[in-house]
């Protein structure tokens, strides 16, 4: 718990900029060149775009030269979700066969499911199982439909590696070898995963993955595309000018940004192990916690694997708008969701494709824990949970021992 008396547990929204971030992003605000530039400051700046490309393709096990960055994961979905992106055979030849289908799950963010590129009846969603799981017969299924009735054409297939709502992990490696089979491409949101749990972008089998900074301690308006390899092209980039970013992103980089979020990077990837464990455990408390003091919530997505850092979870009888509000006054802040609905309370879509009872959906909470988060922080939650609980019930609760 913070020397405020609040305690913030939505991580998931935003993780707050670590210290050792600020600092590097400081320094590079007092750089005065341009990274194109060739002079000496120039040069620097640079340099320290590189490094951080460096940093930031380790925490998924890619090549740095495959890395680009963007202004954030929406934007970067964006780019990617666009019928022009083609694989290329040894980097020169490109198969030039536009997609002529997307197919996303439908618990994505909003960012995929209505940013992409493609034309309305080009895009279908993918059913989920009452874990939030992605149904991967339903996949192939299509897949097979696909090359039945237009032999030749393309699907692009995104899923995401972790929800921001529940936590989730889909089956990613299972589903690029779907994918594979019928010559799809893979795309892969993984901005909630990234910082907490392991990514190998090889070992996953996905064409292009995205990030994000300010998920895992780094400053919020920088993200990044990470390639599986160089034989990837563009035909319909969203952002021309200059050859920034292979040419896939124009516009000066925005080096304080990619700075940080490459210091970012490089502290996730030295403890994602011992964080995980950190805050699985930490959750654990937090969720026998909620069930001690009300044994009819429900948790939801927990028959699935999940993030270590999410818990999101629904007490019947209580309004996540009433107890979101309830919450802030007592030095809470967590969320009802997503975040990116311009502060509005409302029903979960993820939990819908769940198969949510809707009135349920309607009390739904999501506590997100990262790298600020402590024990205290969860006690402090615990007791005005049993508040908020006996203010909206009539019933008193007593506080997990």
């Amino acid at each position: 718990m913070t020397g405020s008396a609040r305690s913030y547990l939505d991580h998931n929204a935003t993780t707050p900029v670590r210290p050792d971030v600020a600092e590097a992003m400081l320094a590079a605000l007092r750089m005065p060149g341009n990274p194109s530039s060739v002079h000496g400051e120039g040069r620097l700046a640079r340099a320290a775009v590189e490094k951080a490309r460096e940093q930031v393709a380790q925490l998924c096990a890619a090549r740095p030269a495959n890395v680009v960055f963007t202004s954030g994961g929406t934007e970067a979905n964006a780019t990617v979700l666009s019928p022009g992106l083609m694989e290329c055979s040894g980097g020169r030849d490109c198969v030039r066969v536009p997609g002529s289908l997307l197919l996303y799950s439908a618990t994505e963010h909003a960012c995929v499911r209505e940013g992409h590129r493609f034309a309305g009846g080009a895009a279908e969603a993918i059913p989920v199982d009452a874990a939030g799981l992605a149904d991967l017969a339903w996949l192939e299924a299509r897949l097979q439909r696909l090359a039945s009735e237009q032999p030749g054409a393309r699907a692009l297939v995104s899923l995401h590696l972790a929800n921001n709502e529940t936590g989730v992990i889909q089956p990613i490696a299972e589903a690029a070898v779907i994918a594979r089979r019928y010559g799809a491409l893979l795309h892969c949101d993984a901005v909630q995963a990234a910082g907490k749990i392991s990514i190998d972008i090889n070992a996953l089998g996905v064409d292009a993955l995205v990030l994000s900074a300010h998920k895992f301690g780094g400053p919020k308006g920088v993200g990044a595309i990470v390639l599986r390899s160089g034989a990837y092209e563009l035909a319909d980039k969203p952002v021309r000018g200059g050859g920034q970013e292979r040419g896939w992103r124009a516009g000066t980089e925005n080096v304080p940004g990619i700075v940080g979020f490459g210091i970012a990077a490089e502290i996730a990837s030295k403890a994602i192990a011992t964080e995980a464990a950190r805050l699985s455990s930490l959750r654990s408390t937090l969720e026998a916690g909620i069930l001690a003091l009300a044994p009819e919530t429900v948790l939801f997505g927990d028959a699935a694997p999940r993030l270590p850092n999410t818990s999101a979870f629904a007490t019947p009888g209580i309004k996540a708008e009433t107890a979101l509000i309830v919450l802030d006054l007592a030095g809470i802040a967590l969320s009802s969701g997503s975040a990116c609905s311009s502060g509005k309370v409302k029903r979960s879509h993820v939990l819908d494709a769940m198969g949510v009872d809707p009135v349920m959906s309607a009390g739904a909470l999501r506590a997100s824990l990262g790298w600020t988060t402590s024990e205290a922080d969860i006690a402090h939650f615990l007791a005005a949970y049993a508040k908020a609980l006996a203010a909206n019930t009539g019933r008193e609760r007593q506080a997990a021992a």
